[in-house]
């Protein structure tokens, strides 16, 4: 709709909607699209609205690749557990491994003849499923190879083109962020906070921006605690001192957070991850840690 207007000769102004105050002359008991026109005819005359950033097209199209793999991916999540489930239900149990070999782990499961004909449009739409998953990583891993930012940002541990993509568009421009807390207050990896007067409260995270971001950095902390290597050492020990005080899901939670600094700090900095660099209460988002 915007760009339509803008061709038109129009100048467009995309508001953030999370700006409570553009809506301070709105009754939120009565909700119209009259009376949201109103407020935001008010917002506009008197200023009280914050731009919005706007994705470059670039970023535009790589989030619908990543958009449709994502929703190839669950579709085949979905699957899978439908037919797990049916052959727990005959006493079959298929054994774990990875999502494109599943097929060949259920023939290898010994299923009776009822339930394989039963499972069996699952199967047929697993394959193609498998086939159109792997032709998206094919053109992932093609714009991870034109992009410079990418391919840095894959230097970082636990990060490959899938992830560093996501955190690339998703974040569109690392300039327009004053620095690492930002980011990750941007990507809902800050605990929310109920505080007032002398009492201060923190909760679980505010789960604010992206839900596909957040969600890969935290496989990526998995995956960075699932390969201890040299690279890695610094970061297990932080998470470990974490986990003893928090628990081992606060501590990855808090592992991606750090990761987010990181990657943001490889990013702005324009330099890879040097693991030498990385020191005990050091800032993840400073110079010396990227």
């Amino acid at each position: 709709m915007r760009r339509h207007l803008e061709a038109l000769g129009h100048e467009v102004i995309v508001a953030d909607p999370n700006f409570a105050p553009m809506y301070a002359t709105r009754d939120r008991r009565i909700k119209t699209d009259k009376r949201d026109a109103r407020a935001l005819c008010e917002a506009c005359r008197l200023g009280a609205y914050r731009p919005a950033h706007r994705t470059s097209d670039r970023q535009r199209d790589v989030r619908a690749h990543l958009s449709v793999r994502e929703t190839l991916v669950r579709t085949r999540s979905k699957y899978i557990a439908l037919i797990g489930a049916l052959a727990r239900r005959e006493g079959c149990r298929i054994k774990a491994g990875p999502s494109p070999s599943f097929a060949r782990r259920v023939e290898q499961a010994g299923l009776p003849a009822h339930t394989l004909i039963q499972i069996g449009p699952l199967l047929v739409m697993l394959k193609a499923l498998n086939e159109q998953i792997k032709a998206a990583d094919k053109r992932l891993e093609e714009i991870a190879q034109a992009d410079k930012v990418v391919q840095r940002l894959c230097s970082v541990p636990g990060v490959g083109p899938v992830v560093a993509t996501t955190f690339a568009a998703t974040l569109d421009e690392a300039s327009r962020f004053l620095g690492a807390k930002h980011v990750r207050s941007y990507l809902g990896l800050v605990p929310r906070e109920y505080s007032s007067g002398e009492r201060q409260h923190r909760g679980r995270i505010s789960k604010a921006g992206s839900v596909r971001a957040r969600s890969l950095l935290v496989e990526a902390a998995w995956a960075v605690l699932r390969w201890k290597t040299e690279r890695t050492r610094a970061l297990h020990e932080w998470w470990a001192r974490i986990a003893q005080r928090r628990g081992k899901a606060t501590a990855v939670v808090a592992l991606a957070r750090k990761l987010a600094g990181i990657m943001f700090a490889v990013w702005r900095d324009g330099t890879e991850f040097d693991p030498l660099l990385l020191r005990p209460g050091s800032d993840p988002a400073s110079p010396r840690a990227a």
